[in-house]
């Protein structure tokens, strides 16, 4: 039995390289982005390698526009038992600087848009008896200066993977989170460009403070995602994984 999973926020980055990993281990995986027609090189790259997946256009901070999405892939793909909360964005300033769409906007993408996705996939998941839940956190939910927005919703999503994990564990479904470090995508490239430095310096500079000397690729953080979804981790759940190159505290 194929399983199916969905995967937010995967036209490209981690998302994109999450999907692909999926894909690669057997799963038919649906490509949901805001911009239906950027998920297609990804489903295109995915079906040149044997795989299946299918591109699904969803403002994930939207009930109704998530409620179809979900049915959509449901019904063109398969019921979805793997959910990676991954759509996010960026909108970052100083506390006396930022806006309350700045700060509405952020919090709408990560926590409302993880919320009212795994809503609309649990009731397959509980159904089947089975079901995966990956939630994208960050090492942002620490704290970063200038991320007030983005820092309260990836630490909010911790506290809603362990209440998932929770409520859910008894249907055969587990929820876990991951908090990636730098990871170089084109989020952090635009954080550079934001703070006048060339991306190749930047990534240069963020290296020397991680333990391995190297920043993450996405490929880093899909390799976990596919650890958490695969079949030796139904014991592990509502644990919040740093992958970072490091310890952090």
């Amino acid at each position: 039995m194929t399983r199916t999973a969905i995967v937010t926020g995967s036209a490209r980055g981690i998302g994109a390289a999450t999907a692909r990993r999926l894909a690669a281990d057997g799963l038919a995986v649906a490509i949901l982005d805001l911009d239906e027609s950027a998920c297609k090189t990804v489903v295109s790259e995915i079906e040149a390698a044997g795989g299946k997946a299918l591109a699904v256009g969803v403002d994930v901070s939207d009930e109704q526009s998530v409620e179809a999405a979900v049915q959509r892939v449901a019904d063109e793909l398969g019921a979805p038992t793997v959910l990676v909360n991954n759509a996010g964005i960026l909108r970052d300033n100083l506390l006396f600087k930022m806006s309350v769409s700045d700060w509405d906007s952020v919090l709408n993408v990560h926590l409302r848009g993880s919320f009212l996705m795994s809503r609309a996939t649990q009731k397959y998941m509980t159904e089947a008896k089975w079901g995966r839940i990956v939630n994208l956190s960050s090492t942002s939910a620490l704290g970063n200066r200038g991320q007030a927005n983005y820092s309260a919703a990836k630490a909010g999503l911790q506290g809603f993977t362990k209440t998932l994990a929770i409520e859910l564990g008894k249907f055969g479904v587990t929820v876990n989170a991951i908090a990636p470090g730098f990871i170089q995508t084109d989020m952090t490239a635009a954080t550079a460009e934001r703070v006048g430095v060339p991306f190749d310096q930047f990534i240069a500079a963020a290296a020397t403070q991680i333990p391995v000397q190297r920043v993450g690729q996405p490929e880093d953080i899909a390799n976990t995602v596919s650890f958490f979804v695969g079949e030796a981790a139904g014991f592990v759940s509502g644990q919040v994984i740093y992958v970072a190159g490091g310890p952090t505290c």
